[in-house]
C-alpha cells in the first residue's frame, strides 16, 4: 500500500501541472517494476482534443519509450478512474494493473458506472486496486471545480456590474 500512496502522490504532482495550465487536475504515471516508464497530465483543453487525458498521455509516451504498443507487466496510476475511452486504451496497451485515486460516478469505467477494464468478452483484463489516496485526489478536483465556478460566478458579476456602469 506504501508503494502505491507514492506514485499516487507522483500522479497528483502531476495533475497539479494540468492546473497549473487551466486544464482539469488528472495526473498519471506508468510504473515497470519501480521504475518510471512514461507520465501524462490532461491537456485536452489547451491541446483542442477530447482524447488527450492524462492516460492517454501517457499511454502515447509510454508506446514511445517501451517501442512498443503493448504494455506489458505494467502499472498505471491515475487520479481520476478512468473513462471508457482510457479504459479501452488500457485494454488495448495489456497494462496489467490500474490503481486510482478518485471515482469517477459519471464517467467511470473501473468499476463506478461500468466495468470495461475487466469486461469478461474482451481479450485482456486489467486488476483494478481502487481508492488509493481517494479523499485527496476527490479534493484535488473538488477545489478546483470549486474555484471554477467561483471565478465564472465573479466574471459574471463583474459584467453585471460593466453594464450597469454603462
Amino acid at each position: 500500500m506504501e508503494q502505491h500512496q507514492k506514485w499516487m502522490r507522483y500522479a497528483m504532482k502531476l495533475a497539479q501541472q494540468a492546473e497549473a495550465i487551466g486544464e482539469i487536475p488528472v495526473g498519471a504515471v506508468l510504473v515497470k517494476g519501480d521504475q518510471v516508464v512514461a507520465e501524462g497530465f490532461n491537456r485536452s483543453i489547451i491541446d483542442h482534443d477530447p482524447s488527450a487525458h492524462a492516460e492517454m498521455q501517457c499511454l502515447r509516451s509510454a508506446g514511445q519509450v517501451l517501442e512498443n504498443y503493448r504494455q506489458l507487466d505494467t502499472t498505471l496510476y491515475v487520479t481520476l478512474e478512468p473513462c471508457p475511452m482510457c479504459a479501452g486504451a488500457l485494454v488495448h496497451a495489456r497494462v496489467g494493473t490500474v490503481v486510482f485515486g478518485a471515482s469517477d460516478l459519471k464517467t467511470g469505467a473501473g468499476g463506478s458506472v461500468m466495468n470495461l477494464l475487466q469486461h469478461s468478452a474482451l481479450n485482456h483484463q486489467v486488476e483494478i486496486i481502487s481508492g488509493v489516496l481517494a479523499d485527496e485526489c476527490s479534493e484535488q478536483l473538488s477545489a478546483f471545480f470549486r474555484r471554477r465556478r467561483a471565478e465564472k460566478k465573479a466574471l459574471k458579476q463583474a459584467q453585471r456590474a460593466s453594464k450597469a456602469d454603462s
